[in-house]
C-alpha cells in the first residue's frame, strides 16, 4: 500500500493503492473536544449527587468516545479503480462499512451546501446514489487530483470543507477548556 505523497503522480500503478486517512490535527482537535465537553460530568455527577451514578456516566462517555475515535479511523482509498471509504473493522458494523465507487461509475461530482453555509461535494453514481466526498482528509489537494485524473471531473472548484487555521483556534479554546475542567475537577474533589 501506498501512503499518500505529495510529490506522487496524479496517476497509480495498476494495483497500487493510495490511502488518505483523517487530518491528524482533525483527529486530536475533535478527541480533545468530546473530553474537554464531557469529562467533568462523572465528578459533578458525584458532587451533585444525582440520580445517575457516576459510574454509568463515565461508561457512557468511555463508550462514546470509542464511537468518536473509531469514525475518525474513517479513510480513503484510492487506486485505479475505485474509490473506497471504509472505517476500522472493529466498528465498520455501526458506519454500515462505508462506501466503494468504481470510477467508470462516477458521473459527477456535486455540490451541496451544508446548514452553516459551507460546500459538500458528493459523487453521483450511475444508479444516481450520492458518495459524499471526505474532505477533511491530510492530503486532500492529493485526493482530488486523482478523482480529477480517473473521472475526467472537473475539479478545480473543490476545495476543503474546513481550513486548518480553523482547527487551530478550535484546538486553543478546546485546551483553555481542559484547563477550566481541570479546576472543575479538583474543585468537585475537594468538596467529597
Amino acid at each position: 500500500m501506498v501512503e499518500s505523497s505529495p510529490l506522487a503522480s496524479a496517476t497509480l500503478a495498476s494495483g497500487d493503492r493510495q490511502i488518505f486517512r483523517i487530518s491528524p490535527l482533525i483527529r486530536l482537535t475533535l478527541l480533545l473536544l468530546y473530553l474537554a465537553l464531557l469529562g467533568p460530568l462523572p465528578f459533578l455527577a458525584q458532587v451533585t449527587q444525582s440520580g445517575v451514578s457516576p459510574r454509568l456516566v463515565a461508561v457512557g462517555i468511555v463508550l462514546g468516545g470509542l464511537g468518536i475515535y473509531g469514525a475518525l479511523g474513517q479513510r480513503v482509498e484510492v487506486d485505479d479503480q475505485s474509490i473506497q471509504v471504509t472505517y476500522p473493522a472493529w466498528i465498520r458494523w455501526l458506519f454500515r462499512g462505508g462506501w466503494q465507487l468504481p470510477w467508470s461509475e462516477a458521473q459527477s461530482l456535486k455540490p451541496r451546501s451544508t446548514g452553516q453555509g459551507g460546500l459538500v461535494y458528493y459523487f453521483v453514481g450511475a444508479n444516481q446514489q450520492a458518495y459524499l466526498l471526505p474532505m477533511r482528509v491530510a492530503g486532500f489537494a492529493r485526493l482530488v487530483k486523482l478523482v480529477e485524473t480517473y473521472t475526467g471531473i472537473d475539479t478545480q472548484d473543490v476545495k476543503p470543507l474546513a481550513q486548518p487555521w480553523m482547527y487551530f483556534i478550535l484546538l486553543g479554546f478546546t485546551l483553555l477548556l481542559l484547563l477550566v475542567d481541570a479546576w472543575t475537577i479538583t474543585t468537585a474533589l475537594q468538596m467529597t
